[in-house]
């Protein structure tokens, strides 16, 4: 099979076609992998902020069909059309009885690049390669374990349901699952990439009227009014918090969510929202990253919230279809997020293209 390799931590990725997969195990299947999204979590994987071993191939956003299942398998057949779950759900463990699929107690076995048995399933030249997040979509085919897979509808174009696999479910979740957002409020939104445009398309979705967008680039302000966005302010120019008071009648925003990761826009976050609002912190920081807060102003006397947001808080067998019905009504923008479908070749242009904030999503169709 052939996959775009990350060989090690801030080098380019390499094209291989020598890579040889083995044979599904108990509770996995393979996935010819149609087309996957390139995210910024891959890019995060590249410089050293999301720490995984390499070489490893990268790609965790993805849509494809089942062509093999291992012994046990009972949630998809051979020839399911299926999006692929970067967070494996096996509805058992504490978590998931708990309403918390989204920190499903298996993911941990994420952090050492291979499948849920800590192992691997491919190999090149012999040497195994790691899979990023049980997955590795930026291959032509994955073993991916059926705890991770999503059966949708056949007429779902897969180029537009990779994209559900994780930018679509954190950001749209965001708002829909994670924020407490009410019809009429106002929100404000740090960082305008491909997550950050969902946060905005899900806040639109949850009601909110005044959707504040911000952003050091003009290109991802001019993408954000698309999906949703009232107002836009360009991040370095002037006082990104004072401005959003303004819009707001002097207030802070009922909501806001950091989409980047950096300790100075979760602080900027913070100050953004009014007293009682919330903070919803979606951005991959790097695991250094600390910020100081006022413990008194922050919590205490101005009662803000600040929460957590994995993966838009989401059930993927629930809010999966929620979606797809939502895009089917016209409510939700999928097709419009592709800015450019790409061949697995072309992943290191692609990943340039998202670093200069030019493109919404680059999506790779993976040859026949």
């Amino acid at each position: 099979m052939k996959a775009a390799v990350l060989p090690g931590v801030d080098t380019p990725l390499e094209t291989r076609d020598d890579i040889e997969i083995a044979e599904p195990g108990p509770g996995e299947t393979r996935v010819k992998v149609v087309a996957s999204g390139v995210c910024h979590s891959d890019l995060s994987v590249q410089n050293g902020t999301i720490p995984l071993p390499t070489p490893i191939v990268l790609g965790h956003e993805g849509a494809g069909i089942v062509e093999a299942v291992g012994e046990g398998v009972t949630r998809v057949e051979v020839g399911d059309h299926v999006v692929l779950s970067f967070v494996p759900s096996c509805g058992e463990c504490y978590q998931c009885q708990h309403g918390q699929p989204y920190i499903c107690e298996k993911s941990a076995m994420q952090a050492v690049g291979g499948m849920l048995d800590g192992t691997t399933r491919l190999t090149s030249a012999g040497a195994p390669l790691h899979q990023m997040a049980c997955l590795g979509t930026f291959g032509t085919h994955a073993i991916v374990p059926e705890i991770s897979l999503v059966k949708i509808p056949d007429d779902v174009p897969l180029d537009v349901a990779s994209l559900i696999g994780c930018g679509v479910l954190t950001g749209v979740g965001a708002a829909l699952n994670t924020a407490t957002i009410h019809a009429g409020d106002t929100v404000a939104v740090i960082g305008c990439g491909g997550v950050g445009l969902n946060v905005i398309q899900g806040a639109r979705i949850a009601g909110a009227t005044t959707i504040i967008a911000i952003d050091m680039f003009d290109s991802k302000l001019e993408m954000a009014k698309e999906f949703g966005a009232t107002h836009t302010i360009k991040a370095d120019e002037g006082d990104p918090v004072g401005a959003v008071a303004a819009i707001n009648d002097g207030r802070g925003a009922d909501v806001a969510f950091e989409v980047i990761g950096l300790g100075a826009t979760i602080e900027q976050a913070i100050n953004t929202v009014r007293p009682g609002g919330e903070v919803i912190l979606v951005g991959v920081p790097r695991l250094d990253v600390m910020v100081n807060l006022n413990v008194a102003f922050t919590w205490l006397y101005l009662a803000k919230t600040i929460k957590g947001c994995w993966y838009g808080s989401s059930d993927v067998y629930r809010d999966v279809p929620k979606l797809l019905d939502l895009w089917k009504n016209g409510e939700l923008k999928l097709e419009e997020l592709i800015s450019k479908e790409i061949t697995v070749d072309q992943i290191n242009e692609a990943f340039t293209d998202m670093q200069s904030g030019t493109v919404a999503r680059s999506v790779i169709r993976h040859a026949d």
